[in-house]
């Protein structure tokens, strides 16, 4: 595995369908390198994840070290076909094998009692583990090539904001893996639903893709995830900058990965008001003039309609566009490229507000509350 400052992580271009000219030749250097125990990014329809041989104790270190990841934070398998489940999970209970139907392959991960051919590093030391069917072919073909489950998180630094391009990987981690495959932007931009089948009635662990009404199509009794807890002073620093100690511990093994209450986060301060339509874009727009009165530099991250309003009022504010309003789906693609994309600025302060709920809305606050550290602001009736 490629060690900072050592080299610079090579780049592999492909089509996003994988059947380019060159793709075939670029998967299998890519499926090499995971057979070989290496790291390697690759792009998926929710984000780009970093890949190592599942089966592999020593390549699912590399991961962690990578990343910067603690070793209580569980991955999520990655299989090439539903039809291989069994090589890393046992007593699949029937609706697991409903679900997979639905929405394999898809941004649906369910938790699963695993077996011994994983090993214990992946499941963060419990006794189940995480498993999914990408949608975007180019993932399935590197998995396909490479003949073993990969396991793979987000291609990013720990609690940093996840990557939607091959250029998002390498800002975060040119230099300590060995090789991306850039196949172009995300599709859906945030991680997977995590559903926990495990459990009655099964639970969402982390809202993401695949939406808790699909989700009860197939089975109504499914519950929705419980809220994230919101984040004491003593974790974030006043910059909002990661402290060590931001993730919260738990008594026993955490069964899904985006479980801290910090998490997707940029490095500049974001304020989240929970708030939609005409009070959210108050209370941003509030937000926004006072921290201005303060002299410091603010962004704001909008959809379309609000931002052309709040750069009319105030010219000197960087606001990212989230795309159509109550177009959910581009809001979700547009996200973290867009926290990204103000996160570069150097500014003081990111403000923003939340969505509805139902649909894509509720992986949206998710995300958002994660990443303003914990907790989203309260706005008076």
């Amino acid at each position: 595995m490629a060690r900072p400052g050592m080299r610079s992580t090579r780049v592999l271009r492909v089509t996003p369908s994988g059947h380019g000219p060159d793709d075939a030749a670029a998967i299998a250097e890519a499926a090499a390198l995971l057979r070989a125990g290496e790291l390697v990014a690759f792009p998926t329809e929710t984000v780009y994840g970093l890949g190592a041989d599942a089966t592999s104790t020593r390549a699912v270190e590399g991961i962690f070290t990578a990343k910067e990841r603690p070793r209580s934070d569980p991955l999520i398998v990655h299989l090439a076909a539903a039809e291989e489940l069994g090589r890393v999970a046992r007593g699949v209970p029937e609706l697991a094998g409903r679900l997979a139907a639905r929405f394999w392959p898809g941004p649906l991960t369910l938790i699963l009692p695993r077996t011994e051919t994983i090993p214990p590093i992946v499941a963060a030391g419990g006794p189940t583990v995480g498993v999914r069917v990408p949608a975007h072919p180019v993932a399935r073909a590197l998995i396909a090539a490479a003949g073993v489950p990969v396991a793979a998180p987000s291609a990013n630094r720990f609690m940093h904001t996840s990557p939607t391009t091959a250029a998002h990987v390498l800002a975060d981690l040119d230099g300590r893996i060995d090789c991306v495959l850039d196949a172009g932007p995300c599709a859906v931009g945030v991680e997977s639903t995590v559903l926990d089948v495990t459990v009655t009635p099964p639970r969402i662990l982390r809202p993401g893709g695949v939406t808790l009404e699909a989700l009860r199509t197939v089975a109504p009794e499914i519950a929705g995830p419980i809220e994230a807890p919101t984040l004491d002073a003593g974790s974030v620093g006043a910059s909002g900058g990661r402290l060590p100690g931001a993730h919260s511990a738990s008594p026993s093994p955490a069964r899904a990965p985006g479980q801290m209450a910090r998490h997707y986060a940029p490095r500049t301060r974001l304020v989240v008001f929970d708030a939609q339509g005409v009070r959210g874009l108050a209370a941003v727009r509030g937000e926004v003039l006072a921290a201005r009165a303060r002299g410091e530099r603010v962004g704001a991250l909008l959809p379309d309609d609000e931002a052309r309003v709040l750069e009319g009022e105030h010219p000197g504010v960087a606001v990212a566009a989230l795309g159509p309003a109550g177009d959910l789906a581009v809001h979700t693609r547009r996200l973290y490229a867009a926290l990204r994309e103000l996160d570069a600025l150097g500014l003081d302060l990111i403000v923003a507000h939340t969505f509805s709920r139902e649909g894509l809305g509720l992986a949206l606050a998710d995300r958002l509350r994660r990443a303003a550290g914990g907790q989203l602001q309260p706005v008076a009736q």
